[in-house]
C-alpha cells in the first residue's frame, strides 16, 4: 500500500546548508566525473555529509548512464553536480584502473543499499524509500528490516506513473522532510530518478538522495541478481540481458559497443598528450 500523503507543515529552513559537491576524487570518463571510491569509502563520505547536515544526491552510474549523459547535456550536468557518481558497472572500474587509478572499485546500487543499511543500524538514521511498483517498497522494507534489524525506516511512497501535480509533489516532499529521514532511496529508473533528485535536493535539508533503480526490485525479490562469481567478473550484464532481453537488448548490444569505441578513442588521445 502506498504511504499516505500528509499536508505540508511550516518549517524553518534558514539553516539549510548548500548541497555537497564532489566528495571524492574523480576519473573523467567521456566527460562523466566517476568517483574513485570503494563501498567503505562511500559509506564514510555519506555518513560525513549526514553528520555535517549537508544535502546531496548520489548517482549510481553504469555504461548506459554514461552514454545517456553524452546525448543529454542536462543529464551530464546532473552528474557533475552530484556528491558522488559511483561506478556501478565493472567497465567503468576497468577504464579507471587502466588510466592509473587504483583507488576505485565497483559500487553498485544494490550493494551500496546493503552496506548503508548495515552501517546505520542502531544509529537512528532514518531511511525513506521513494519508488517501486505497488507493493515493491513494502516487500523491500520487510526484507531489509529482517536482514538488518535495528535500521530505522522513516517511510515510503510509491509515485504514480504519471507526473505528480505541484500540490502532490509539495505534499510528498513535506512528508519526507517531516519524517526525519536522512537517507532517501530513489528507485524510479534513469533518467527520472536523477531529474527528481536534482529538483528535490535543496528542498530536503541534510538529506542524502541515492538513485538506485533496480536495487528496489533486487532486494524485494522481484528480480534475481546474477551469481556472485558473475558479478565479480563483470558479467552481471549478461545475466540481466538473459533475464530481460526485450527491455535491455539495446542497452547491452548497441550502447555497450559504442561505449568501448568512444573510450578507446579517448584513451588514444590521452596517450598522445
Amino acid at each position: 500500500m502506498t504511504s499516505e500523503i500528509q499536508a505540508p507543515r511550516n518549517r524553518n529552513s534558514s539553516n539549510v546548508r548548500a548541497p555537497a559537491r564532489q566528495l571524492a576524487p574523480i576519473a573523467d570518463i567521456l566527460g562523466v566525473p566517476v568517483s574513485r571510491i570503494t563501498i567503505p569509502r562511500a559509506i564514510a563520505l555519506i555518513r560525513g555529509a549526514i553528520d555535517n547536515e549537508q544535502s546531496q544526491y548520489i548517482c549510481v552510474r553504469d555504461v548506459h548512464g554514461v552514454m545517456h549523459a553524452l546525448r543529454d547535456p542536462e543529464m551530464m550536468e546532473i552528474q557533475r553536480e552530484a556528491g558522488l557518481v559511483t561506478p556501478d558497472g565493472m567497465p567503468l572500474v576497468w577504464v579507471a584502473r587502466a588510466r592509473g587509478y587504483d583507488d576505485i572499485d565497483r559500487v553498485c546500487g544494490a550493494d551500496l543499499m546493503e552496506a548503508l543499511c548495515e552501517a546505520t543500524r542502531h544509529t537512528g538514521i532514518g531511511h525513506f524509500f521513494y519508488g517501486g511498483r505497488e507493493g515493491v517498497a513494502e516487500a523491500l522494507i520487510a526484507a531489509l528490516t529482517q536482514r538488518f534489524p535495528g535500521m530505522t525506516v522513516a517511510g515510503h511512497y510509491c509515485p504514480p506513473f504519471r507526473p505528480l501535480t505541484p500540490e502532490e509533489d509539495a505534499m510528498i516532499t513535506a512528508q519526507i522532510r517531516e519524517s526525519g529521514a536522512k537517507i532517501v532511496w530513489v528507485g524510479i529508473s534513469t533518467p527520472k530518478q536523477e531529474l527528481w533528485m536534482r529538483d528535490h535536493v535543496t528542498k530536503l535539508p541534510g538529506v542524502t538522495l541515492l538513485g538506485v533503480g533496480a536495487a528496489f526490485d533486487f532486494h524485494a525479490g522481484m528480480i534475481n541478481r546474477a551469481p556472485v562469481w558473475m558479478r565479480a567478473r563483470g558479467l552481471e550484464w549478461a545475466h540481466r540481458l538473459a533475464s530481460e532481453p526485450r527491455r535491455l537488448w539495446r542497452r547491452y548490444l548497441i550502447m555497450a559497443p559504442q561505449f568501448v569505441i568512444r573510450v578507446a578513442r579517448e584513451s588514444w588521445k590521452l596517450r598522445r598528450r
